[in-house]
């Protein structure tokens, strides 16, 4: 897999290099998320292990994160989506959906979910629809028959 590296302006650069990822940083702030209290660090870097990853940087500092769990072929989950407080506002959340909206290992997902307790509004002007409660999807119905003409055509 080839890196992409994406500069955002504002001093903010958007990588999927496994090297640039902070996991002291992206411990920090999920232990002490709503949605994993007092995670372990070693929890964090196995999960980021199975994930395709992406991060958000000042510098050299990580500001943002967010993964996805996928099968790479019909199903993907976004997860542990965040932006530190002090960099917040500056469409970092945004960039991350973006990126992985126009992944190329990414397209023809059937569906994808998530669970927020708190962003439902960032996640809808990005195509999703509230399922119930925390949960969120997006679904594309057409995507089974696309990927199937896409890889059957090239075989």
């Amino acid at each position: 897999m080839s890196v992409i590296e994406i500069d955002l302006g504002e001093g903010y650069a958007l990588s999927d290099d496994p090297a640039r990822l902070q996991p002291a940083a992206i411990h920090a702030y999920l232990t002490r998320s709503y949605w994993s209290p007092g995670i372990g660090r070693a929890l964090v870097e196995k999960a980021m292990a199975g994930s395709h990853c992406v991060g958000v940087y000042a510098g050299d500092e990580q500001v943002a994160f967010a993964r996805v769990v996928t099968d790479h072929a019909t199903f993907a989950h976004l997860a542990d989506v965040y932006v530190l407080e002090g960099h917040q506002g500056h469409g970092l959340a945004s960039a991350m959906l973006r990126y992985f909206d126009a992944h190329p290992d990414l397209q023809d997902m059937r569906r994808w979910t998530l669970n927020t307790r708190d962003a439902h509004s960032l996640y809808e002007r990005h195509g999703w629809e509230r399922i119930t409660g925390i949960f969120m999807q997006r679904f594309d119905g057409e995507a089974t028959a696309r990927a199937t003409q896409r890889l059957d055509g090239a075989a």
